[in-house]
């Protein structure tokens, strides 16, 4: 899926940053603004974590972690009844979750030796 190239580790930066620059496009309230502004910068900056020292194996957990909570929040935050901002939750929380399970480095160790 991913090689040594680190590029899950972009693409969560990439999913961070539109998470929290979505609240320009999509119809929010305060507390579905916040918490996508919130949990996108914490997604990019996990990313940017990764990037910058990838022996950091628990950003990735951390990464998963994000997602899972992102993907919660429309419900948890009470938001679900904003279409634009739920969906942006959910669909960027599973792939949050998918790209921080595959920088994993237990499956990372299963992709190279898979040859």
């Amino acid at each position: 899926m991913f090689t040594d190239s680190r590029a899950q580790d972009f693409v969560a930066v990439v999913l961070g940053a539109f998470t929290a620059l979505s609240p320009l496009w999509v119809d929010t309230s305060t507390r579905a603004m916040w918490t996508l502004i919130v949990l996108g910068v914490l997604i990019a900056l996990t990313g940017l974590a990764q990037l910058a020292r990838p022996a950091m194996s628990g950003t990735d957990y951390a990464m998963g972690v994000l997602g899972v909570l992102l993907f919660l929040s429309p419900w948890v935050m009470n938001f679900h009844a904003f279409d634009g901002a739920s969906w942006t939750a959910w669909v960027v929380g599973i792939l949050t979750v998918v790209v921080a399970v595959a920088a994993l480095p237990q499956v990372t160790a299963r992709l190279h030796t898979a040859h």
